[in-house]
């Protein structure tokens, strides 16, 4: 069955504007190319006539495993390797049966050389010594993109102007590495795990790939060095015991429901039928689920969906969780948000006004944010803030962790996605599925957060402590400053090897104020310890406001139309 385009968008209606309008076009480019690479494969595999490629109904089943994967998947494998395919099917299908869990392949690899150009045989594709290198070993299966070859760069080096790095730029000979392929039930920070087993037996990686089907399974690749290329058989041996060692703990399911890391202040229990949060008597925020009133869906995520509704006549945000997608985890993330959120009080920090705790029916409710969030606002309308109004946003958020902190709360998930604005354009740090109180010793371990955002302790699974939150905020500023996505032209995975390995950061524009770009510096320190505390932040920024003729506080909403009217436009 050879595949016809019969996947492009259609869209009904008027297309409101040319943003749109273009990313319709991306889209059905973009599932055209699906299509393609579909053909492209099963015809190799055909031709090749590989025994799966025989069985009845193997069009179709080939057909439904692009299906399972984003397009990302078909815009990404190389078709060379049509056999690679056919691998990732086969471990996706593994997965299946939870005592196969994580199912994973492993085998020798050859990355390309990186050459700068200037070698005689770097633009002779008939060179002898590219086609030596060429024939070892197969290529990863997801090839070797320009930005990873930057990624490739020796420690020592730093970022260029464009905050592109590269390791090892002088070599002629393609590297053997190993390529090892996982797939799983998804399940949040299961990224964080699988890169913390392959540190644990002295492997670093250099490349990375992560992808999730419909039907939450994954599929992880990772192009790693470190093993001697000869000892493939030994490397899945010491995989197989690692994997056992985290079974022990938390695979697949990790069902300990001791909260709150090792703050030993509360203890949370998951019954089957509702969720049991240590109160101290003085709050009541269990809300009758018949007492709200949905309006409609502000959002979709994978774990749950958003609304604007109303509640005792005051509009609020409802966030339910997806009962399909409930499992221990999830409920214990959720018992970790009410258990923090109930006490906060603070003006830069979004209200909590109750939580219904009766498993299915799980949601947490909160004030209505109507201005929505930084990062919408930021890459939806394709907006940079200018300095003043850049300030102000930076010392709302700065109040509100601050307060966090002095509360031992530790945010983890700081991001613009994550900071909303109300009415009268106030910032406010929202969302605490992934905050935690901060344990008595001081340190942490837990990982978790988002990776572009992420501090690099964090990523490499080692203890930290409130100075995360700080990192975070360095690249929320960033964000504001440039109205771009971090390390935009790396997947999130790719930006966390080159923060950890590399030290890479993103590239501050030149025309910065210079003491906020002394600032973002000592945020983004690799030394906890050399950076600033929220109440020192605080105090920079008013200083830096000032110096603009601006204080930063209390000048929100002109006549004119807002501090938002004064965003700079452009695309980026």
């Amino acid at each position: 069955m050879v595949m016809d385009d019969n996947e492009s968008c259609s869209s009904s209606g008027v297309v409101e504007s040319s943003s749109n309008s273009n990313s319709i076009r991306q889209q059905q480019q973009q599932k055209r190319k699906k299509v393609e690479v579909y053909n492209e494969v099963l015809r190799r595999l055909k031709e090749s006539r590989h025994p799966d490629a025989q069985t009845p109904g193997f069009d179709d089943q080939l057909w439904s495993h692009f299906n399972r994967l984003p397009t990302r998947y078909a815009l990404d494998v190389n078709v060379e390797r049509a056999e690679d395919v056919l691998t990732h099917k086969q471990l996706l299908h593994l997965a299946h049966d939870p005592d196969n869990r994580p199912a994973f392949e492993v085998r020798l690899v050859q990355v390309p050389p990186v050459s700068d150009g200037n070698s005689i045989d770097s633009s002779d594709p008939t060179s002898p010594r590219k086609e030596v290198t060429r024939s070892i070993h197969p290529p990863p299966a997801f090839g070797s993109a320009p930005n990873l070859e930057a990624l490739a760069l020796e420690p020592s080096k730093s970022s260029d102007e464009d905050g592109d790095v590269a390791v090892h730029p002088r070599s002629k000979v393609s590297r053997p590495m190993h390529e090892i392929t996982f797939s799983t039930d998804d399940k949040p920070k299961l990224l964080s795990q699988l890169t913390s087993l392959l540190s644990e037996i002295g492997l670093n990686i250099q490349e990375a790939h992560a992808f999730s089907t419909v039907d939450g399974y994954s599929l992880d690749v990772f192009v790693v060095d470190g093993w001697p290329y000869e000892e493939v058989e030994r490397l899945r041996i010491a995989l197989e015991k690692e994997v056992l060692k985290i079974e022990e703990q938390s695979w697949p399911n990790q069902r300990s429901l001791s909260p709150l890391g090792a703050s030993g202040q509360a203890v949370i229990k998951c019954e089957p039928d509702h969720l049991t949060i240590p109160t101290d008597g003085s709050d009541v925020w269990e809300i009758d689920p018949q007492h709200l009133n949905f309006e409609y869906k502000i959002a979709s995520g994978s774990y749950g969906d958003l609304y604007k509704g109303i509640y005792c006549s005051q509009e609020v945000a409802i966030k339910i969780l997806k009962a399909e997608r409930l499992n221990a985890e999830l409920q214990k993330e959720f018992a970790q948000e009410v258990y923090i959120m109930r006490k906060v009080r603070h003006k830069n920090v979004v209200q909590f006004i109750g939580a219904c705790t009766r498993p299915p029916n799980l949601c947490i409710v909160t004030e209505f944010m109507s201005g929505g969030s930084v990062y919408d606002y930021l890459h939806k309308q394709k907006g940079a803030f200018k300095l003043p109004s850049l300030l102000r946003v930076a010392i709302d958020v700065s109040k509100g962790m601050n307060y966090l902190h002095q509360n031992n709360i530790i945010h983890r998930d700081l991001k613009a996605a994550n900071l909303l604005m109300d009415e009268n354009e106030v910032v406010k740090v929202a969302d605490f599925g992934v905050a935690r109180v901060k344990a008595q010793t001081g340190v942490m371990t837990a990982e978790t957060g988002t990776y572009r955002w992420m501090a690099p302790e964090v990523i490499e699974h080692k203890p930290y402590d409130h100075k995360a939150d700080v990192f975070s905020f360095g690249i929320v500023v960033w964000e504001l400053l440039t109205g771009k996505l971090p390390y935009e032209y790396l997947t999130p995975l790719q930006a966390a090897i080159g923060v950890v390995q590399k030290g890479l950061r993103p590239t501050i524009p030149k025309q910065t104020h210079p003491k906020l770009v002394e600032l973002l510096e000592r945020c983004w320190q690799q030394d906890t310890t050399l950076r600033p505390d929220f109440s020192e932040i605080i105090e920079i920024l008013k200083q830096i406001a000032k110096e603009v003729g601006d204080d930063g506080e209390d000048r929100r909403k002109e006549k004119s139309g807002g501090f938002f009217s004064a965003l700079r436009r452009g695309h980026h």
